[in-house]
């Protein structure tokens, strides 16, 4: 009573507060799932693979310029005089005088000097396993190449065939029983130069095989 009269004698309204007090228990929002980035990790076995395609490859390219270097050199030094001669003749022979040995002797070092350009396009397929441009470019020009060397040597390698055996038909004497320093220096370049042609199918099966794992 003595609320209500003070109260009305105030001019204030007493409002009264309930206390409520909820039954369920107010859960935390669960953490938000964070994910952690590994730097440096595993490197994914697609990559790995590539990668190992790509030091062969480099292997390969640097065996191949030995081969079509050694090929083009011993060609080109190759040269042999009779040690017998008469007053209006000289018995020689030197590669420069079949066209068919001068044809394999630009086609090697043409062939040499690509595969020399092409070491840098290597090393990038190395570091990026993944790139799909300069294993292309690669894989177009080793073609050529291969195409190149392989006319090369298979035309050298039939002007050898008939300067060791000859042709009775035609009367074509076989040379190399006069040149024996000659024949063999000959036929070594077109053995080095058909070494090359191997690699050169290998590379281009290892880049074809590279490119159909993209």
């Amino acid at each position: 009573m003595d609320l209500s009269r003070s109260g009305k004698e105030s001019g204030d309204i007493a409002i009264p507060v309930r206390e409520v007090k909820s039954s369920k228990s107010v859960k935390a929002p669960p953490p938000a799932a964070t994910s952690t980035i590994r730097l440096g990790g595993p490197v994914p076995p697609a990559a790995g693979w590539k990668r190992g395609v790509g030091i062969i490859d480099f292997i390969l390219r640097i065996c191949a310029i030995a081969t079509t270097l050694a090929a083009a050199a011993v060609m080109g030094t190759t040269s042999q005089n009779l040690p017998f001669f008469t007053q209006f003749f000289q018995f020689q022979a030197s590669y420069d005088d079949f066209p068919t040995f001068t044809f394999f002797l630009a086609g090697n070092a043409i062939t040499c000097a690509y595969l020399v350009l092409s070491l840098p396009f290597s090393i990038v397929c190395i570091v990026r396993p993944h790139i799909i441009g300069a294993r292309m470019l690669l894989l177009i020009f080793d073609t050529l190449a291969l195409a190149l060397t392989m006319a090369a040597a298979s035309a050298a390698a039939a002007i050898v065939y008939l300067a060791h055996n000859g042709n009775t038909k035609t009367n074509w004497p076989a040379l190399c029983q006069q040149f024996n320093d000659f024949c063999p220096r000959v036929s070594g370049a077109v053995v080095g130069s058909f070494l090359a042609v191997l690699i050169l199918v290998a590379l281009v099966v290892l880049s074809a095989a590279a490119l159909r794992r993209n």
